[in-house]
C-alpha cells in the first residue's frame, strides 16, 4: 500500500477526499466544538479529523498484515476483531483526548462566562439584546465565540423564541449558564420602560456570578498552596527520619 501510494496507483489522501461525505458520518456532533475549544477559533476541526481517518485506515491495514504474518495460532475472525479494536482505538483516541482537554479545562468556561456577561452589560445599556451580542462577538473569549455566532445567525433568521439563548446554554454546561440566558431572552423582550429594572436584576446576578468565580479562584490558590505546603512537609519529615536511620545504623556500626 506505501509503495502503491508512493507512485501514485494508490492516494490515501485522495481515497479520504473522494469519502469525505461516508467518513464525515462516523464524526462525532460535538467533536468540532471540542477541537475549537482546545486550539481556539482558527483551528480546522475538518483537517483535523481527516487526519484521525487517515490514521486509523493505516493502523488497520499494518495491524491486519501483523496479525496474518505473525498470529497464526488464534482464529482469523479473533484476527479481524482484534484489529477492528485497535483500530477503532486509535480512531477515537484524538476525540477522547481533546474531550478530556475540554472536562479538565470546564472550570475555566465556568470562570469565564460572567465576564463576557459584564462585558455585553455594557453593551446592553445602550443598544437592543440582538445587537449588544453582535458587538460583543469580536472581544468575546474565543471559546464562545462558535456559540455566539449559531445565537446571533438564528435571531438574524427571524427566531423569536427562547432556543437560540438555551442552545447557546447547553453548548457550554456551565453553572448558571441556562438562567442567565434566560434573563438575557427576558431582557430582550421587555419593553423600553421595563428595561432598566430588568438590567439591574441582570447586572445583580452576573456579580454574584463574578464573587463565586474570585472565590473559585481563591480557593483553588489556596488548595495549591495547601498542596505545596504539605508536600514541603512530608519531604522534609522523610529526610529527618532517613538521617536518624543513618545516625542509628552508624552508631550500632560503631559499636
Amino acid at each position: 500500500m506505501l509503495l502503491f501510494n508512493y507512485l501514485g496507483a494508490f492516494s490515501i489522501n485522495k481515497f479520504v477526499d473522494d469519502n469525505n461525505v461516508v467518513f464525515g458520518k462516523l464524526k462525532e456532533d460535538d467533536y468540532d466544538f471540542y477541537v475549537i475549544s482546545m486550539l481556539g477559533e482558527k483551528a480546522n476541526p475538518n483537517e483535523r479529523y481527516q487526519h484521525r481517518v487517515k490514521l486509523a485506515i493505516v493502523t488497520f491495514f499494518i495491524m491486519l498484515i501483523f496479525a496474518i504474518t505473525s498470529i497464526k495460532s488464534v482464529n482469523f475472525a479473533i484476527k479481524i476483531v482484534i484489529v477492528l479494536a485497535v483500530t477503532y482505538l486509535i480512531f477515537k483516541d484524538d476525540y477522547n483526548k481533546v474531550k478530556r482537554f475540554y472536562k479538565a479545562h470546564l472550570h475555566d468556561i465556568n470562570l469565564k462566562l460572567p465576564y463576557y456577561l459584564k462585558s455585553l452589560e455594557i453593551l446592553i445599556q445602550h443598544y437592543t439584546v440582538p445587537v449588544a451580542i453582535t458587538r460583543s462577538l469580536e472581544s468575546a473569549p474565543d471559546m464562545f465565540k462558535p456559540g455566539l455566532r449559531d445565537l446571533i445567525a438564528s435571531i438574524d433568521a427571524g427566531d423569536s423564541s427562547i432556543e437560540p439563548y438555551m442552545a447557546f446554554a447547553r453548548r457550554y454546561p456551565v453553572r448558571d449558564s441556562m438562567r442567565m440566558m434566560r434573563l438575557l431572552y427576558r431582557l430582550g423582550l421587555g419593553s423600553q420602560e421595563r428595561k432598566q429594572d430588568q438590567l439591574i436584576v441582570f447586572s445583580r446576578t452576573i456579580s454574584q456570578l463574578q464573587n463565586k468565580s474570585r472565590e473559585t479562584k481563591y480557593k483553588e490558590r489556596l488548595e495549591k498552596m495547601e498542596k505545596k505546603t504539605m508536600t514541603m512537609l512530608m519531604a522534609t519529615g522523610a529526610a529527618v527520619m532517613v538521617i536518624l536511620i543513618l545516625s542509628i545504623v552508624q552508631m550500632f556500626v560503631a559499636v
